[in-house]
């Protein structure tokens, strides 16, 4: 017999004491009044599995498993207020780096790992998606006029589907800027769309090392230097390969390399994609397939706002926002988690309804993973004749 709710086993795979070591070293405890850090990561961390739409929400699911509250470390449920009180002002960056401790800790997993390219560099994903707030409630996420925003800069690991860097930032930082200060490593490859055809940052790229495969804009001024035979035949979609040099007056300035022009044929939408690369030795099959996987980001964005509480905000405050975004990613990552431990082939839509609608329910998570639908034991056979017995 279990004695944990699904939702204790789930909580039990976080490390704790790594958790205490960011609170005392960001002193996010004082003056907790009760509602310390880790009861305020596990309350929001509820308000992410059970989707929760507001604090009333979250007080009173934790409050209905008085019984099992100590199994997650929580000594009471919180009340409305306290949450309110801490998720605008506890630091969220102790959420954020405890984000990327766990990326370390539980995103290295085998079932995260992907062959598709035989290429050994790492491959990041670079995009951004914008979500919309109301400007009225909350005036510092800047975007249009009548309309706020806040916009997550984001730089995905095609192999664990799991974002290495976020960057949030209103909705008025344009993609370009608000990749400026991402973390890169040499010879890691960096796909993205014309939204970071930038040539300083590309040309800052090159110089520590990094290769990119971007999308460029239709209005780009270049020569062509050199054309590359295509094999028509095994590549119909290619159109052209060749070696250009940029001759606008100011991006020849920014990027006075050559670079590599791949355009293909996009025959479901029948346009042409011009891609940019710095790498002249790849294949044009392996140009275009890194361009292919770029989808696997716009696959991420859909996930994290269709399946956690991202679109919806229980704060109003900078700081509340920030802390329900990093919470979601957190969540996220431990779904993911869970996903490449499982035998059962899940989608990832499907087991957060599951754990869901199983949050309470105490059934061991490890075989409910691997066999969500295993019939019930039947009962032992006894005779009819017996029963009646029994009852009169």
């Amino acid at each position: 017999m279990v004695n944990l709710t699904l939702f204790a086993q789930i909580i039990s795979k976080l490390d704790r004491q790594k958790f205490n070591f960011y609170v005392k070293t960001k002193n996010t405890d004082k003056h907790n009044k009760g509602y310390n850090s880790w009861t305020h990561l596990v309350s929001m961390l509820f308000c992410q599995f059970a989707k929760s739409q507001s604090v009333r929400d979250i007080s009173n699911g934790l409050r209905s498993a008085t019984g099992n509250l100590n199994h997650l470390g929580i000594q009471k449920a919180p009340s409305k207020s306290t949450i309110s009180y801490q998720n605008e002002r506890r630091d969220f960056n102790l959420f954020r780096d405890y984000y990327y401790f766990l990326l370390k800790r539980l995103g290295q997993q085998p079932g995260f790992k992907r062959v598709n390219f035989r290429i050994k560099s790492k491959i990041l994903l670079l995009d951004s998606t914008t979500i919309s707030l109301c400007l009225s409630l909350f005036d510092w996420a800047k975007y249009k006029t009548t309309k706020g925003a806040v916009k997550m800069h984001t730089l995905l690991d095609y192999d664990g589907g799991l974002p290495t860097y976020v960057n949030i930032t209103d909705g008025k930082t344009a993609d370009n800027k608000g990749a400026a200060d991402i973390p890169l490593t040499k010879d890691s490859v960096i796909v993205a769309d014309r939204f970071y055809a930038d040539f300083a940052l590309l040309n800052n790229w090159d110089s520590i090392g990094v290769k990119f495969v971007v999308r460029h804009k239709e209005n780009l001024n270049y020569k062509v230097k050199r054309r590359r035979h295509v094999d028509k035949i095994r590549y119909p979609e290619i159109r052209s390969d060749e070696t250009i040099e940029l001759t606008g007056a100011k991006t020849m300035l920014k990027y006075p390399k050559r670079l590599r022009r791949v355009v293909v044929f996009n025959e479901e939408h029948k346009m042409e994609i011009e891609l940019i690369t710095n790498q002249m030795t790849w294949s044009v099959a392996t140009i275009c397939d890194l361009y292919k996987a770029r989808w696997q980001i716009e696959i991420f964005f859909r996930d994290i706002k269709q399946c956690l509480n991202i679109k919806s905000f229980i704060g109003t405050s900078q700081n509340a926002v920030m802390i329900q975004i990093w919470t979601a990613l957190i969540t996220i990552l431990m779904l993911k988690a869970l996903k490449a431990m499982a035998k059962y082939k899940w989608y990832l839509s499907n087991l957060v309804a599951f754990i869901r609608l199983n949050i309470f329910v105490k059934i061991d998570l490890n075989t409910w993973l691997d066999n969500p639908f295993q019939d019930p034991k039947k009962p032992p056979e006894t005779s009819l004749l017996y029963i009646q017995g029994d009852l009169f």
